[in-house]
């Protein structure tokens, strides 16, 4: 069965025996924060428990790495509509061990576009646009210095209202264990 086929088919009988009612809550965030963390698989489940986060406690917002690659970008806007009309009040960032954005090469990913049929001429023309790769691509090599690179984008933001505490954590995906990386109460 193909992966989209599996999918509705079990939506099918999750629907039809009120599954869902066990998740019902409103779209405003119980606990008041907004957090950013990465699309990690190991994250799914682990990440809500180790913070003691249910469903509809957190405004959730997850990308690759936790990075914020622009500060006017998707991301931003998120967190921004969280704290705005969502009533969050605080913002976490929470990176992790063992991350594949951790030392990604713009090279090796480029590589593995053209594998998948990407062609130099798409490329070119995407980088003569104005698309720096080296940049767009670019990893990191501490986990720590990219979550606290995210919580200084955020803190620093204009639109960012003054009274918001953004802090940064790195979370270890086998254990759940989180370690502070900047405390926002503090750096307010």
């Amino acid at each position: 069965m193909r992966i989209l086929d599996e999918v509705l088919a079990f939506n099918e009988e999750f629907v039809a025996e009120k599954k869902y009612e066990k998740y019902a809550t409103d779209k405003l965030p119980n606990k008041k924060m907004v957090i950013l963390t990465c699309m990690d698989t190991r994250l799914v489940e682990l990440l809500p428990r180790a913070l003691n986060a249910r469903n509809g406690d957190i405004k959730l917002v997850k990308n690759a790495g936790a990075l914020i690659a622009h500060p006017f970008g998707s991301v931003m806007r998120s967190i921004l509509v969280a704290l705005y009309q969502l009533q969050a009040e605080e913002v976490l960032v929470i990176g992790h061990h063992d991350c594949g954005m951790g030392g990604l090469k713009a090279d090796e990913m480029i590589g593995h576009m053209k594998q998948r049929g990407v062609t130099q001429e798409t490329l070119d023309t995407l980088e003569y646009s104005g698309i720096d790769f080296q940049n767009w691509l670019k990893g990191f090599s501490k986990v720590e210095d990219s979550v606290a690179h995210s919580v200084d984008v955020i803190k620093n933001h204009p639109l960012l209202p003054t009274d918001v505490p953004v802090h940064g954590l790195v979370i270890d995906p086998a254990t759940g264990k989180l370690d502070l990386v900047v405390n926002g109460y503090e750096s307010k």
